[in-house]
């Protein structure tokens, strides 16, 4: 599939800051937090690589959180790894404690943790659709959560950016668990924007369109693309339409902006990366 190649970014400043990425063993998980590095921060790099037993794709590894790792050293920045389960709340508090504790504080909360899979609704099995709306809402929550009671303990204010989706915009054929959990998203970033305001606390998501990533090259092996072509042109929740997909870096970019005091004025939102998707 063609690419929509990046070959100019802008700057920000985190130094000194602290950002807490999940996902981050690979694909946009790993760029927002390379990204952090670059910018100055200390990045927690979280991650989990077993336990989801109906993925339709291999999960990024330990050796993936360890390049991760590598690649936010390389960028002068310091990377605090951590194995988590988002759907656990235990590990994740556990998680948050020992960032506080090793780094001194969170400033950006970059919650990107999640799966998809492609099947549907009336033949999807009841542990494939709670793996999934766990995973992508549950986990969400839980780590805004405990993040969220950090930023109003420690007070300062903090931000919050989520992965949310198109999918999460609009109905996705094939993926109709997908939608529901990350609607949900866009539902749970509004409430919690309202909620931490009061600790000037910005909490806002990111809906992109089909992003050129492991997640979506295993989707293809495993369902094949005529059938992914299918979903899309049903649903147009991705961008594979016209066989275009977006870098990682683009989604990136949102983050950034979103986490930054560029946008301090700006919470409760879903910023689509869809490269025009819903205009059409």
């Amino acid at each position: 599939m063609a690419r929509i190649e990046r070959t100019d970014v802008p700057t920000y400043d985190f130094d000194g800051q602290v950002a807490f990425v999940t996902g981050a063993g690979r694909g946009q998980g790993r760029s927002h937090a390379v990204a952090y590095a670059e910018a100055g921060a200390d990045v927690v790099v979280t991650g989990l690589s077993q336990g989801i037993q109906t993925s339709q794709y291999p999960l990024a590894t330990a050796a993936d959180l360890d390049e991760t790792v590598r690649r936010v050293e390389a960028e002068g920045g310091r990377a605090l790894r951590l194995r988590v389960d988002v759907r656990d709340e235990s590990q994740v508090e556990a998680a948050v404690e020992e960032a506080v504790a090793e780094l001194g504080r969170i400033d950006v909360l970059a919650n990107n943790a999640g799966l998809w899979n492609v099947v549907d609704l009336v033949e999807m099995s009841e542990r494939r659709w709670d793996e999934l709306i766990d995973s992508n809402l549950k986990g969400t929550w839980l780590c805004a959560k405990h993040v969220g009671r950090h930023f109003a303990e420690r007070g300062g204010g903090g931000r919050i950016v989520s992965t949310a989706s198109t999918a999460g915009l609009v109905g996705a054929k094939g993926s109709g668990h997908y939608a529901a959990a990350k609607h949900g998203v866009v539902g749970l970033t509004k409430a919690l924007a309202l909620e931490l305001a009061a600790h000037d606390v910005t909490v806002n998501a990111v809906a992109p369109t089909g992003v050129a990533t492991p997640m979506i090259d295993g989707i293809v092996d495993t369902v094949g693309e005529a059938a992914l072509q299918s979903v899309s042109d049903a649903s147009g929740s991705m961008n594979v339409l016209d066989g275009r997909l977006i870098e990682p870096r683009d989604v990136t970019e949102a983050y950034l902006w979103l986490s930054s005091d560029a946008a301090r004025y700006v919470t409760g939102v879903t910023l689509p990366v869809d490269a025009g998707m819903l205009a059409k």
